[in-house]
């Protein structure tokens, strides 16, 4: 079991995505944008997320740079993204090496596949 710091915009997205992970036993703290995420990061002393999922393309701040501001606060975490926008994002050069992406609409049980993944690395 991980605990995952997910972070969407969408709210529906955020149920769905929430309810496979958990299914697949990890424990999850839901947040609807990047700052509510990196408060989060900041504050939460007692408990150490193992990963960072998060979408790319939000209001306010990117995932992007969340995953940024989340490499200095908590080196050890890991991230895998999340988007709608493949072509946009394939531009980026600020992305997290080797991170994850995982390109919108897919199969929940693709995801929990690709955390798991993840995770055992």
């Amino acid at each position: 079991m991980a605990y995952i710091l997910l972070v969407e915009d969408d709210a529906s997205m955020r149920h769905f995505l929430s309810n496979a992970l958990e299914r697949a036993g990890h424990e999850l703290l839901l947040c609807a944008d990047a700052l509510e995420a990196l408060h989060h990061l900041t504050s939460v002393k007692d408990r150490k997320f193992d990963l960072l999922l998060t979408d790319i393309v939000m209001p306010g701040m990117d995932g992007i740079q969340l995953s940024q501001k989340a490499a200095e606060i908590a080196p050890h975490l890991k991230v895998m993204f999340m988007t709608g926008f493949s072509a946009v994002v394939m531009n980026r050069k600020d992305m997290v090496k080797d991170a994850p992406l995982m390109s919108k609409p897919f199969h929940l049980k693709d995801l929990v596949a690709q955390v798991e993944a993840l995770l055992a690395t």
